[in-house]
């Protein structure tokens, strides 16, 4: 039998589940088994536990339906425990490192007892400093083991379950379980403390405790709130019971009433319609249950006694540095030049072209603030249930998942209208029938205000309004290697150039779905994008084309990007570096082709912020950075050479040669950061130097056995969901409001058929 059986429910917290079960697997003191609770197989924290559970014995998933709660999860993994004692560690949370041995130690010290309490500490939902001991015990608990009695103040009710640890066959022996309910803690701290009869505590933090960027579920607004009633009622009616002596009654009646008075006294926990029925049972709630020397409730606790709250230390960032002004030094004008008559018309024209950058900027600033005049008008009419507002990346054109999506919802729901933003300029970047408005104009701001649909795999302005019946779907453009959101915050360089990390939520918050196309991109949008959506793992609509291609549409993409008959096409897509100004391609094209091979030729696409019209093509290298379909341009390549882009993620849908090319892995990680190890699985062989580079396209090992298995591990794990018919899945679950049941299910990967290769044979 182990020592300790760790249960850890996950419901909700896939993003955080393999740090919580990472940090139980490598504690010190090993005699302990780890039951994850989940919600059931497939489901994306499953998976994450499943592959735990596959490598360590001692880790093992039961399943627990979402409807049965919090409650229901834990009762689920204690029904499952086999261990002395009992220990709840939520998914999102920490054992801190020699918490077991701590735990063992403290208990071979005191002896058995039914339950040990022990202090937590909290960190913010961005992973800051720890507040120190948050569940700090008091000064004057008790060195050993001791009756309840002996600290009758000491009742548990006050904390979470997760701050102690019960020895299994005192549970089972009483029957206990978790009240179902929002404040289940409540109920089960209280009904844990009537029962015990020897308790002890250990002063040392044992969990960090990582707070929820949407805040505590008992803290939302709601009827919900009257459960702490129920759990209040039903550990008073428990004492009462079991004879407890009014020297422990008290205090936990203090403790109970402190939890529902604190409640009640919050403007925002109990809807202001029922507040008055929430204190009317409050009332009656003391005059059944309370102690003849408490005094009648005003509204504030007076007796309760709890340990002292930790504190949030605030941190103070100065967001505005204070900038140098340069001063520029003019040139003497010729002598020619020093007339006063053209000194005179000189300085006429300059003032009438101030007046008239004046007048311009003027007019540009009336234009805006009349059309956002405009959106908060057509704020206040109905939303238009058929129409779709489309943006892909900022506005550049008509591209990427929201491109895909529209072209599938003209098939699949032919009655809903779609509008695709653009940015000024690029009107010509939108096909010829796809209705567009200008980002800025009148009609940006009334579509935007009227539509029941948004889709952006980027954000829509800040501006933008949530209103309540839309539906906003953020498609994302890419699988993460690199950090992404919140998670950028702590890589000073590009945390300087991703603005204020408060819009950004404030942006998250507006999604009521977030696509992705593999289990690594739902847990890592969950960290960097923390919010309130519902993760749609249906893959990406724009990496549909690599499954729907036949050999005629790889033909008409090769002849549309120029590539020579019989020539093998190499893609090389290096990535934005946020620590560079500018873009260098960090490769000497023709002489890797030279190197390469005499039918080797280049399609150079550079990342999308450096599509500024122009053309980089000479020789053998063909610049299809201006092409609008990365997708097409994917389809023409014979295979890929990247440094560190999403791309790769996408490419391997076709099952063609990767090769990475990293010259300058280390810098990277260390400026930009990111979420996995490359080098420990790349889709493909890795080359450090242009010679590398070129001897494994001359020596043809880049198309090789080992160059296939590196593939297929790195496919098994990120392309899980993209089958060719993503956009399907995501039209007629968003747009159509089919069940989740309805929809196709995922083609497995050993099944699906990617389009041909013009001049390789997929391995």
């Amino acid at each position: 039998m182990p020592r300790f059986s760790i249960i850890v429910p996950s419901h909700g917290v896939a993003g955080r589940l393999s740090q919580a079960l990472d940090s139980v697997l490598v504690q010190s003191f090993g005699d302990f088994e780890l039951i994850a609770v989940c919600d059931a197989p497939g489901a994306p924290a499953a998976d994450v536990a499943a592959g735990r559970a596959g490598r360590d014995a001692r880790v093992s998933v039961v399943h627990s339906p979402p409807a049965a709660g919090l409650a229901g999860a834990r009762d689920a993994g204690l029904r499952a425990a086999t261990g002395a004692y009992l220990l709840f560690l939520d998914g999102d949370d920490l054992l801190l490192p020699g918490a077991l041995s701590a735990l063992a130690g403290r208990l071979a010290e005191t002896g058995e007892v039914d339950a040990l309490y022990f202090e937590h500490e909290r960190t913010p939902w961005w992973e800051g400093a720890p507040t120190g001991p948050a569940g700090r015990l008091p000064a004057d608990a008790p060195a050993s083991a001791v009756a309840p009695g002996e600290v009758p103040w000491l009742t548990g009710v006050r904390w979470p379950a997760w701050s102690a640890a019960y020895r299994r066959a005192f549970v089972t022996g009483h029957g206990l379980a978790f009240p179902a309910g929002h404040h289940t803690d409540l109920g089960w701290g209280g009904l844990v403390t009537v029962a015990a009869e020897r308790i002890a505590v250990l002063r040392r933090a044992v969990v960090r405790h990582r707070e929820r960027r949407q805040g505590s579920r008992l803290a939302l607004p709601g009827e919900h709130q009257f459960d702490l009633l129920d759990q209040s009622e039903r550990v008073l009616v428990r004492a009462a019971e079991r004879g407890l002596d009014a020297r422990r009654y008290a205090p936990l009646f203090d403790q109970v009433l402190a939890a529902v008075l604190e409640t009640a006294a919050h403007p925002s926990r109990v809807p202001a319609r029922r507040r008055r029925a929430f204190l009317r049972r409050t009332r009656a709630l003391h005059r059944r249950h309370g102690p003849a020397r408490t005094p009648r409730p005003d509204g504030r606790d007076r007796t309760a006694r709890t340990a002292p709250p930790g504190g949030y230390p605030g941190t103070s960032v100065d967001t505005a540095p204070r900038l140098a002004r340069h001063v520029a030094l003019t040139r003497l004008l010729p002598v020619a030049l020093a007339h006063p008559l053209f000194r005179a018309l000189c300085a006429t024209g300059r003032a009438g072209a101030r007046a008239g950058r004046a007048r311009a900027a003027v007019a540009a600033r009336a234009r805006a603030l009349g059309a956002r005049l405009v959106y908060r008008w057509h704020l206040h009419r109905p939303l238009d249930e058929n129409l779709v507002v489309y943006c892909a990346y900022w506005g550049r054109g008509y591209a990427c998942n929201p491109a895909a999506l529209h072209a599938a919802a003209r098939e699949l729901a032919p009655h809903l209208r779609a509008v695709f933003l653009v940015e000024p300029g690029r009107e010509h970047a939108v096909p010829e029938g796809v209705d567009r408005a200008v980002i800025g104009s009148v009609r940006y701001w009334k579509v935007l205000a009227r539509a029941k649909f948004l889709v952006n795999n980027a954000n829509f302005a800040d501006a933008v309004v949530k209103r309540p019946g839309s539906v906003h779907l953020q498609t994302q453009h890419g699988t993460p290697l690199k950090t992404m959101g919140c998670d950028q915050s702590t890589y000073p360089v590009v945390a300087a150039q991703s603005g204020s990390f408060t819009k950004l939520l404030r942006r998250v918050d507006r999604w009521d779905y977030n696509l992705s196309a593999n289990r690594h991109s739902t847990e890592m949008w969950e960290r960097a994008f923390p919010g309130a959506y519902e993760a749609l793992e249906y893959g990406y609509p724009r990496n549909d084309l690599y499954y729907t291609a036949d050999a005629g549409a790889v033909a008409r993409a090769r002849r549309a990007l120029g590539v020579p008959r019989g020539a093998t096409a190499v893609l090389y897509a290096p990535t934005h570096r946020d620590h560079q100004t500018g873009f260098e391609t960090g490769l000497d094209l023709e002489a890797f082709c030279a190197a390469a091979g005499e039918n080797v030729v280049v399609l150079l696409r550079a990342h999308y912020f450096y599509d500024h019209g122009g053309r980089r093509s000479s020789g053998r290298v063909i610049d299809v950075t201006g092409h609008r379909s990365t997708e097409e341009v994917c389809l023409a390549a014979d295979a890929l050479v990247t440094d560190y882009s999403s791309i790769m993620f996408d490419y391997a849908n076709l099952d063609r040669p990767m090769v990475v090319y990293a010259d300058d892995w280390e810098v990277y990680r260390e400026t930009r950061g990111v979420c996995f190890d490359l080098m420990e699985c790349p889709p493909g062989p890795v080359a450090r130097t242009p010679g590398e580079l070129a001897r494994v396209f001359r020596d043809g090992s880049y198309a090789g056995a080992r160059s296939a298995a590196l593939r297929a591990v790195f496919r098994e794990r990120f392309c899980q969901y993209d089958d060719g018919r993503a956009a399907e899945r995501v039209v007629r679950r968003v747009f159509l409001g089919e069940p989740p049941e309805a929809l196709p299910p995922v083609v497995p990967l050993a099944r699906r058929v990617p389009a041909p290769a013009a001049t390789l044979v997929r391995s």
